[in-house]
């Protein structure tokens, strides 16, 4: 892959824009103004089956007309991260696994989201809980470190897990762990629905390593309902973010829809761009 293609390299944050989906639309993709797929991980790279079964879709990364730099789904629901029915040795050799393909790919941003999965029980002692999870991520960002691979802790709303539901909450395991391999993400629908204001970007800093985004409202595509990202992209230009923006939301029709997700993104991140560099040539 030319070094060109791939998404980290591109300065203005409206050329790392991608979408959550297979990297058998990656046409698609590039053709609505994409520069990379976020394909899923457990999908993608069949961690529970055999190097055979991976290698069509070791293929499709090759030949792809975009690079698959990111991967989100880590862990199906029949693992678990949090609880009496943890298994850390069984869930670090998946990783392990993960890892191994993702490097075989070019991937090297794995999104820890799986919110069923790290979900603390009911009358399980949430201390307990905090320490199991933040003794996996240790294992993991050390994996990360021998592979190139970070992972980033996903903050999810609350109907989705009852562990971890903010921005604030995961750089708490983050600088637990203290290990540039872990880091945090920003979804911008789950803060929205959370209420966490953008300044939790801000407080972040250099630890937010990766983005995600949708409307509030049905978890839409950017453009269906209208609304305002500027906060965040604020917040993201004063960290000098240089990672990616992945669109995560329900489509109605993927092949209709992607232009103008990602047209209404651009616009309203150049928007904020452009403001500062106005600003700065005109005391």
């Amino acid at each position: 892959m030319a070094i060109a293609a791939w998404p980290l390299c591109a300065q203005d944050l409206s050329e790392r824009i991608g979408i959550c989906t297979s990297v058998n639309h990656a046409s698609l993709l590039k053709k609505a103004g994409c520069s990379y797929v976020e394909v899923g991980i457990y999908g993608f790279f069949v961690p529970e089956q055999p190097d055979s079964v991976f290698a069509a879709n070791r293929q499709k990364a090759a030949t792809s007309v975009l690079p698959v730099p990111s991967g989100n789904m880590f862990f199906p629901g029949h693992f678990r991260l949090t609880g009496p029915d943890v298994d850390l040795e069984k869930t670090v050799s998946y990783v392990e696994v993960v890892m191994q393909r993702a490097q075989q790919t070019g991937t090297r941003i794995l999104v820890l989201g799986s919110g069923g999965s790290r979900r603390i029980p009911d009358g399980f002692e949430r201390s307990t809980a905090v320490e199991q999870f933040t003794a996996l991520c240790r294992r993991i960002a050390l994996l990360g470190e021998k592979y190139r691979v970070t992972v980033v802790i996903e903050p999810l709303r609350n109907e989705e897990t009852n562990f971890i539901n903010t921005v604030r909450e995961g750089m708490e395991i983050v600088r637990a762990v203290h290990h540039p391999n872990l880091q945090v993400l920003a979804d911008f629908y789950h803060m929205a629905c959370v209420g966490e204001d953008a300044q939790a970007i801000v407080e972040a800093g250099a630890s937010l390593h990766h983005c995600h985004i949708a409307e509030k409202n049905g978890r839409a595509a950017p453009g269906v309902h209208g609304d305002d990202f500027t906060p965040y992209f604020k917040a993201l230009k004063q960290i000098n973010y240089r990672g990616l923006l992945s669109i995560e939301c329900n489509w109605t029709q993927l092949d209709e829809q992607a232009a103008s997700a990602v047209a209404t993104l651009k616009r309203q991140i150049r928007r904020v761009y452009e403001e500062g560099a106005c600003n700065s040539n005109n005391p």
